[in-house]
């Protein structure tokens, strides 16, 4: 077998820093794509303690692709967060109960922005924050210490508070072929034959691939 196993929580022998966390996630709304890895000196099994107010009763999912880096410190924020905002306190009363209970919000009264969904081959950089129901493209950058509140479009670099568009990794052009090319979907087999067209810069060269 060429290349790393999928199957191995930490695919580099004796580093433990890195672990590909498909196979330590126990949350059935976490979905981790095959040799998405996360980096970590103090725990990288334990990736699920950065996906925060992720409670089961709102059963919003955190979907990660394939082939993603994921620096120490990335945190993605649930929809749990949020608190009702129509009424003049955002306090919640009501999870204390005893009595309180009884201004318990219909659920159509939080806010929900659905599923969070990170594509495939996208680098997050060292503690960045991905807000609730954010959609990052196919091979984007997070910046370190970014924080995602909207959308990141394939091959965009986005960075700071809250997050902009530093620029696009490749001309338009360019990065439509490389979705149509979807690489990341090839048979491991096809991926470590064309390596060096991967990790290249000739889009006429990745095409070509067999």
């Amino acid at each position: 077998m060429y290349g790393a196993n999928p199957q191995e929580k930490h695919p580099m022998k004796g580093f433990t820093q890195i672990c590909f966390i498909k196979n330590t996630v126990s949350n059935p709304n976490i979905i981790i794509g095959d040799y998405t890895y996360y980096d970590d000196l103090e725990d990288s099994e334990n990736f699920e303690r950065n996906v925060l107010y992720h409670f089961p009763f709102i059963g919003d999912k955190l979907i990660i692709g394939k082939f993603c880096a994921l620096a120490t410190g990335v945190k993605f924020i649930m929809n749990g967060a949020f608190h009702k905002m129509s009424g003049f306190s955002t306090y919640p009363f009501q999870i204390f109960g005893n009595g309180w209970e009884r201004v318990t919000p219909p659920s159509e009264e939080f806010p929900n922005k659905g599923d969070t969904v990170v594509g495939n081959d996208v680098w997050i950089g060292y503690e960045a924050v991905i807000m609730p129901g954010v959609e990052i493209g196919d091979g984007a950058i997070i910046a370190a210490k970014s924080v995602v509140t909207k959308n990141v479009l394939p091959y965009n670099i986005v960075g700071g508070n809250p997050a902009k568009i530093i620029r696009k990794r490749f001309a338009d052009d360019v990065i439509e072929k490389l979705l149509e090319i979807a690489w990341w979907n090839w048979d491991i087999e096809k991926i470590n034959r064309n390596l060096e067209k991967i990790v290249g810069a000739d889009i006429d060269a990745l095409s070509s691939c067999e």
